[in-house]
């Protein structure tokens, strides 16, 4: 199940580059950086990333500036990556769709 706090193995991690090229994996953690037109757009991304965030019981480290975005996702508690947060950076992906 993608969305289980199961930590996800080498092959799987290895994957999701293919999967999610947006994002830039360092084999523990997912991070990407988001510009906007301004801190208006920027902060209404946040507010709808936050209520993905509450839905799936699981938040990402973030920090604001201005126009910037910047979010990095990781299940601290299994020390990695796992399907929760492949889960929660394709809800985060879709909202910019």
């Amino acid at each position: 199940m993608l969305s289980d706090c199961t930590l996800l193995d080498d092959e799987a991690v290895a994957g999701l580059a293919a999967g999610l090229p947006a994002w830039t994996c360092d084999g523990s953690r997912l991070t990407r950086e988001f510009v906007f037109a301004d801190f208006n757009e920027a902060f209404a991304f946040m507010t709808r990333v936050a209520v993905v965030a509450e839905e799936l019981g699981h938040h990402p480290d973030w920090s604001n500036s201005w126009n910037t975005v910047a979010m990095t996702v990781t299940t601290h508690s299994a020390g990695g990556l796992t399907g929760l947060d492949v889960a929660f950076v394709g809800a985060v992906d879709d909202l910019l769709r």
